[in-house]
């Protein structure tokens, strides 16, 4: 397949037609203000609930998750079809399943790793929202570096037995389910005594403390596991292969990384806008929005030419520590812009411009969520220039 294939891109302009048209049926003012953030003081309120409606909604219409096979509720979408979605979800300001990380990450896991049963148990309602996930992975000593985790898994009979503790997890709060890596065997290479489980968080010995983050969000949580038995029908991969399905986990981003200059570019029209209502902006201002612009513009290039290797069949490597990077980097950047620019009503939540306060606050995760700024200029530095590995600790 190629960028060029006529059929590709015919199918790509009919699926944004019908997406375009669909869109304009259900995403009517009632619902555009059900499922608007607000800024309340200091809080950010996200209206889960009618985010949750929503996330019925567009799985009702086929439109939760084109990638997905059609069996489970996709389309089964190019990426092509997939680019013109996210293109046309971003025009339209619509928001797309509560499961973010379960959808893009969790589910590709399980259609590849996953027993028929699991896959008939709980792909569905994951992408219908009826069940939330989260991600266990990081750990208090154990964040980018996912090998290092010491939360413990142990045989015991027809269970596994679980101790330990995760934080920052996504809708840990108010997951059913957690994707939960535990280390089951610590006499081999860290790398291989890792397994995945499909955990139910009503069982006995979870306790959930949800993380209130200084943007005033608790979109987060920390999870605490005390002798908690897990089934071994609950594993997902084989028993000691938990890395092979945390790379597979970490690596289908696929046209999902459009979504990152498609929101960024939208968050620097609002910008533009601003500025613009706040009166004509002087040399250094105007300065400051032409780095920005520049920045995103970048970053749009850059995630277009990882596409495209995409549609030509070469599945990309290190080049997504490159978008994660410039995306989180040039993220805050804007925020901090337009805050400098607008001044006052930006911080104090006054007028259009005080949303502003909540994007400068929630974007200095940018730069540690799904993989450190330093991560990310190692695997740069080691696997695209070819510069030595970082040296180790004796």
């Amino acid at each position: 397949m190629t960028d060029d294939d006529p059929a590709d891109e015919a199918g790509a302009e009919a699926l944004r037609t019908e997406l375009r048209a669909w869109l304009g049926a259900h995403l009517t003012p009632e619902v555009r203000e059900a499922i608007r953030y607000r800024q309340e003081g200091t809080s950010h309120v996200v209206p889960f609930e009618a985010l949750r409606e929503w996330n019925a909604t567009l799985f009702d219409g086929g439109w939760a998750a084109p990638s997905w096979p059609a069996m489970f509720g996709g389309r089964d979408a190019g990426i092509l079809e997939q680019l013109a979605f996210n293109e046309e979800m971003a025009a339209a300001g619509a928001p797309g399943p509560v499961n973010a990380i379960g959808v893009a990450n969790i589910a590709p896991a399980i259609l590849t790793y996953g027993t028929p049963e699991q896959q008939e148990r709980f792909l569905r309602p994951m992408l219908r929202g009826e069940e939330i996930w989260s991600q266990g992975m990081s750990e208090p000593e154990a964040g980018s570096d996912l090998a290092s985790l010491r939360c413990r898994g142990v045989l015991d009979g027809d269970d596994i037995v679980v101790d330990g503790q995760k934080t920052w997890n996504s809708n840990g709060d108010r997951a059913d389910w957690c994707q939960l890596y535990v280390r089951t065997d610590p006499d081999v290479p860290k790398h291989q005594g890792i397994t995945c489980l499909l955990v139910d968080m009503t069982l006995p010995g979870i306790e959930v403390r949800p993380i209130r983050t200084m943007a005033g969000d608790a979109g987060f949580a920390e999870v605490f596991f005390d002798s908690v038995r897990v089934p071994r029908t609950a594993l997902l991969g084989e028993l000691h292969g938990g890395w092979h399905v945390a790379t597979r986990t970490l690596s289908n981003e696929r046209a999902g990384v459009a979504v990152m200059y498609l929101h960024l570019r939208k968050k620097l029209d609002r910008l533009l806008e601003d500025a613009a209502a706040h009166g004509r902006p002087g040399p250094v201002a105007r300065q400051a929005l032409a780095a920005r612009y520049a920045e995103v513009r970048i970053l749009e290039l850059v995630c277009k030419r990882m596409l495209g290797a995409m549609v030509a069949g070469r599945m990309p490597g290190a080049e997504g520590s490159i978008v994660k990077l410039a995306w989180a980097s040039a993220d805050q950047a804007l925020t901090a812009t337009a805050v400098d620019l607008l001044g006052r009503p930006a911080i104090d939540g006054l007028e259009s411009a005080g949303t502003w306060s909540w994007d400068l606050l929630g974007s200095r995760s940018l730069t540690i969520a799904g993989g450190t700024t330093e991560v990310n200029k190692n695997i740069i530095g080691e696997r695209v220039l070819g510069l030595p590995k970082e040296p180790k600790p004796a």
